[in-house]
């Protein structure tokens, strides 16, 4: 599995950032604090504290340089 660190603070990344996700196969989650929910669901993302620093989780089964390329807008 690999992590990045990655910044959702407006509705508007929130929603490019989930369209872009679920163009790529495999599992993703978004980890704030001790929370953690699937990066492919926007409802499970508004229910985390976007105002700050969020961890995605790129499970194994996923090409990371593929996805760590589009989603270059949100890393920190």
């Amino acid at each position: 599995m690999k992590s990045i660190k990655v910044s959702l603070n407006s509705i508007d990344k929130v929603k490019e950032f989930v369209n872009i996700i679920n163009t790529f196969d495999g599992d993703f989650d978004l980890v704030s604090d001790r929370y953690t929910v699937d990066a492919k669901s926007i409802m499970g993302i508004f229910s985390l504290d976007l105002s700050k620093e969020l961890t995605l989780n790129i499970h194994d089964n996923v090409k990371n340089t593929t996805v760590e390329s589009k989603l270059s807008d949100f890393k920190i």
